[in-house]
């Protein structure tokens, strides 16, 4: 059986959001048609991956270095911030 695009991938969300078994059971499709949607979806994403040039990953991973870095100083600044009120509620 043909399914559309549209539909293809709104079971992968709700296999996403459910798990296989119950997706399947839901949309009434069988099991493994899922699980193979759901496998060509992974091995498309590992492709597009693959196929980036290594300039494109040098500059994705300084991006990610930077975002890393931003996301360590809110969280040292929400760390003293909860020991300054955990510190005050002691009074």
């Amino acid at each position: 059986m043909n399914y559309s695009k549209e539909f293809k991938t709104e079971a992968l969300k709700l296999s996403d959001e459910l798990g296989v078994k119950k997706a399947a059971q839901q949309l009434g499709i069988q099991y493994y048609t899922l699980a193979d949607w759901r496998k060509n979806r992974k091995a498309k994403a590992n492709k597009v991956k693959s196929e980036m040039s290594d300039e494109e990953v040098r500059r994705r991973n300084l991006e990610l270095e930077k975002e890393n870095a931003e996301l360590k100083r809110a969280n040292d600044i929400l760390k003293d911030a909860l020991g300054f009120f955990a510190k005050d509620r002691k009074k």
